[in-house]
């Protein structure tokens, strides 16, 4: 029976269940691993750079490893690689359960950079099964899972941190061992034995594989609106949970519950609202409307003075959430099928590159401003900094959209 389910032809709700599963694992650290770093930290200054430290690890990592899982997915196929990926993160969840040092938990943090290349294999299987014209809509699909795993994932979370800090990571290994037993038995292969190339090692080169991508098919701008975008949503990440701490006062159920409401927002975007937007407007267009949108839904959140604002502006920045599938989109329409593995590990590549770069510029941008009292205007500096990306995303893309007014195919 399992043999047969494995044999099954490939469909969107085998992945779009496998990257629900992940993402609520993922998302139920979110909310207590900066509790955790401050577990291990003297004061605020000190725990918003030891957690850019942990995640310079992971993004590192991430961006080192995406490029190989990418790599031998065409070589071997999709699920194989996402089994490896979902292996590994459930060692990495457990590993920061168990660890009570500082550098326990960089160390497995690194591992699970490593391996959490499922994002990248995910959009390159979606890739495998689409038609160019479906992409968009899909990819926007595969964002909505992604947004349903961050409703379930941090603000259970946020409950079972404010009991136990390291109840969530037990959690979170768990549910990726059930993924790992999803994906054995039930899920389907998507990558054809014809449609497979050869593994080299100079395909797992990062810097390579930045490069291909800059070069498919004139898309070389929309390699740019990754990057700055990527940027600005990895320091939105760093920041999120110590910026509401620092400015509000909220703790781990507060920082949930306000990262359950980016996951349903993320949904009704993404799987809702995306069928009909793509009926209306090009890929292209989107990507301008949702820069515009984010880039005003950074500065608002910056200069929020009360918690409530919070959601109002999650609310007001709907159109944020088209961005990042509609420009996959276009990327992976200009890739080869051959290469779809490769080319989503590059964008992966990138978007860890920026996950490097952002604590960088993130962790130290907030401790700057950590000691201004609460509710000071001031320490929304980081998200400042990520409105300014998001201008120079929309530059970009505007300079995309006149050169390419049609999607390539």
């Amino acid at each position: 029976m399992f043999q047969t389910l494995r044999n099954r032809e490939a469909a969107m709700p085998f992945i779009m269940l496998a990257v629900l599963i992940d993402m609520a694992a993922i998302g139920v650290i979110i909310p207590v691993l900066p509790v955790l770093v401050a577990s291990f930290s003297a004061n605020q200054a000190d725990q918003a750079y030891w957690y850019g430290v942990v995640a310079v690890a992971f993004g590192m990592a991430n961006f080192l490893g995406s490029p190989l899982l990418g790599a031998l997915s065409d070589r071997f196929g999709r699920r194989p690689v996402l089994l490896l990926g979902f292996m590994g993160l459930g060692i990495s969840f457990f590993g920061i359960a168990l660890t009570d040092t500082l550098w326990g938990l960089i160390v497995v943090r690194t591992l699970g950079g490593v391996m959490q290349g499922n994002i990248a294999i995910a959009n390159a299987y979606v890739a495998d099964i689409s038609s160019p014209e479906q992409r968009a809509k899909r990819f926007g699909l595969l964002g909505a899972m992604m947004g349903v795993g961050f409703i379930i994932g941090p603000v259970v979370g946020g409950l079972m941190g404010a009991i136990n800090l390291h109840l969530p990571f037990y959690l979170a290994g768990g549910l990726t061992l059930l993924n790992l037993l999803y994906g054995y038995f039930v899920l389907p292969e998507s990558l054809p034995l014809d449609k497979r190339k050869p593994f080299a090692w100079r395909d797992a080169n990062p810097i390579k594989a930045l490069r291909g991508l800059a070069q498919l098919k004139g898309v070389g701008p929309l390699v740019g609106v990754v990057a700055l975008s990527g940027l600005a949503q990895f320091v939105l990440y760093t920041v999120w949970v110590l910026y509401n701490a620092f400015k509000f006062g909220w703790g781990a159920e507060e920082n949930g519950y306000s990262l359950t409401a980016v996951g349903v927002t993320a949904v009704l975007v993404q799987g809702v609202l995306m069928g009909p937007l793509l009926k209306r407007f090009k890929p292209q267009r989107l990507v301008i409307m949702g820069l515009v949108s984010s880039a005003l839904g950074y500065f608002l959140w910056g200069a929020a003075t009360q918690g409530w604002m919070m959601y109002a502006v999650i609310g007001i920045n709907l159109l944020g959430g088209t961005v990042t599938a509609s420009v996959q989109s276009l990327i992976s329409s200009a890739a080869d099928s051959r290469n779809q593995g490769q080319t989503m590990g590059a964008v992966s590549s990138l978007n860890g590159l920026m996950a490097v770069v952002a604590p960088m510029l993130g962790a130290p941008l907030l401790a700057a401003v950590s000691h201004f009292p609460q509710g000071d205007w001031r320490i929304g500096a980081p998200f400042f900094f990520c409105s300014a990306l998001q201008v120079g995303s929309l530059v970009l893309a505007v300079l995309y959209l006149r050169r390419h007014p049609q999607s390539p195919r």
